[in-house]
């Protein structure tokens, strides 16, 4: 068990100002597997002066200097990979095959992209005697959530960092771990004392102070659209930038072009990666309603061959984050049955053998209509549902029928894919299965967020524009327009 009762602010590892300790759950044992602190308005204080005051020496250092550490970062990351696998794997619960192919290289990824975009980003830029400045808005609060731990917490962290922002961090305190193990790594990669802080704690107490406190210049969030409603309202007052990543109800549009055996089974299994557990997660499927029964069908066994079980054995998902997770997500699977939606897979319950850990049944509904609850709220979980359209205008307006706008799909003929895909109201849309990618911008349209995070879109979040005028020493006070 891992014992981290302290924060990282200034450089070192200090007590909370009262402390209140936390355990840490392993979601696949319902055992404690670490203890944390959860901290107070007045450690978020010492953590947002501590950055204050390193802000004007980072803000002013050099792209050389930054790179430099940016790119030791990667080279103690990799040091303790297998670490940082065991690590998220044991708190939030994603097998371990998974943790070594996505949840911890992520950060490999993101430092990538972010290097390369700052190499050549433009801060400064000359125009008809103007001189426009790209500079770092100052010191930024960054709220994290469990799912991806570390993916969310690298596409803030290190762009902020390329910027010249100082940061204070507050990690999920249901998968803290890993954030305080990327903490002594950015330190021991040389990032200045005050440059990066972490205090643990809970959205009410830690993120509502963070997100009100008048030193703060920014606020990075990613997690519910209910939390970041609560975060929005909080920073008002004080009337600074706010960035949100927040909820999905992916649209998967297969049209009649598709191969449709393999997309459909293909969707089944990206709905349930990381046991449902992603925003940009394809989980409405939108088939042709003649080819309904047919998607039934192959879901069908998609779903019934998909292993829930232990992490660290042979198998395509293991458990949710939490027993409120998993309640909430028994609640949602009794309501589309109650609304009248066909059970195709799964359904109430833990997978047959298991009775300790939060594992959810592998489920599929079909015949759903887009108002049912199913299919209007982000269940987060391994749920899909299939909705039949008649024609692709009737898809794109399902599609589009939903007050989240994250992540989108379309699989089939690619001129056909490229248009529809023009018109879906979301901030990413794949084509035909194309991956994920750190370099491609990632935000939402409505209530999926705003903003834009990853790779040079990223780096352009935490900054300010300046511009001086005359600046070339050609203009003359009186040649002002009257």
């Amino acid at each position: 068990m891992q014992e981290r009762l302290q924060f990282f602010i200034d450089g070192a590892w200090v007590d909370p100002i009262a402390p209140a300790p936390l355990d840490v759950i392993n979601p696949a044992t319902e055992e404690v597997c670490g203890r944390i602190s959860l901290g107070g308005a007045e450690d978020v204080d010492r953590a947002v002066k501590a950055a204050r005051a390193a802000f004007p020496a980072w803000s002013s250092s050099t792209r050389e200097r930054r790179l430099e550490i940016l790119k030791r970062s990667v080279e103690l990351y990799q040091a303790r990979m297998e670490e940082m696998v065991t690590t998220i794997s044991q708190e939030m619960g994603a097998p371990v095959w998974l943790c070594k192919m996505g949840q911890a290289p992520v950060y490999l990824g993101h430092a990538a992209a972010t290097i390369a975009a700052l190499e050549k980003f433009e801060f400064e830029t000359a125009r008809d005697g103007v001189l426009i400045t790209r500079e770092a808005i100052g010191v930024c609060a960054m709220i994290t959530p469990w799912n991806w731990p570390i993916n969310q917490v690298a596409c803030k962290v290190l762009p902020a960092l390329a910027a010249g922002c100082t940061v204070v961090l507050k990690p999920a305190e249901l998968a803290p771990l890993s954030a305080m193990l990327l903490a002594e790594i950015l330190h021991e990669s040389g990032v200045p004392a005050g440059v990066f802080n972490l205090v643990n704690g809970d959205g009410p107490t830690v993120g509502q102070a963070l997100s009100r406190h008048p030193e703060v210049d920014m606020v990075s969030f990613t997690g519910s659209t209910r939390a970041g409603v609560a975060v929005a309202k909080a920073a008002a007052d004080t009337v600074k930038r706010v960035s949100q990543e927040l909820g999905g109800k992916g649209p998967n549009i297969i049209l009649r072009s598709a191969n449709f055996d393999v997309a459909v089974k293909a969707g089944v299994e990206y709905c349930f990666l990381n046991s449902g557990q992603s925003c940009g997660a394809p989980t409405r499927m939108l088939v042709p309603k003649e080819l309904h029964e047919r998607a039934i069908e192959v879901a069908k066994a998609a779903a019934d061959g998909t292993v829930a079980g232990d992490p660290t054995g042979q198998v395509n998902i293991g458990p949710v984050v939490s027993q409120r997770h998993y309640d909430r997500i028994q609640g949602l699977i009794k309501r589309g049955v109650d609304e009248g939606a066909t059970l195709v897979s799964g359904g109430l319950g833990k997978p047959e053998g298991i009775e300790k850990g939060y594992y959810v049944r592998p489920t599929v509904f079909a015949n759903v209509r887009n108002d049912m609850t199913i299919a209007r709220e982000e269940i987060f979980g391994p749920v899909l549902v299939i909705i039949p359209y008649e024609t692709e205008d009737e898809a794109v307006e399902l599609a589009n029928d939903s007050p989240y706008g994250l992540s989108g799909y379309v699989e089939g003929d690619p001129d056909q894919a490229r248009a529809i895909a023009r018109r879906i109201r979301c901030g990413q849309v794949h084509l035909n299965g194309a991956p994920f990618t750190c370099d491609a911008p990632f935000g939402g349209f409505k209530q999926s967020g705003n903003g834009r995070e990853y790779a040079e879109y990223g780096i352009a979040e935490f900054l300010e524009t300046r511009a001086l005028l005359g600046y070339s020493g050609n203009t003359k006070r009186g040649d002002e327009p009257s």
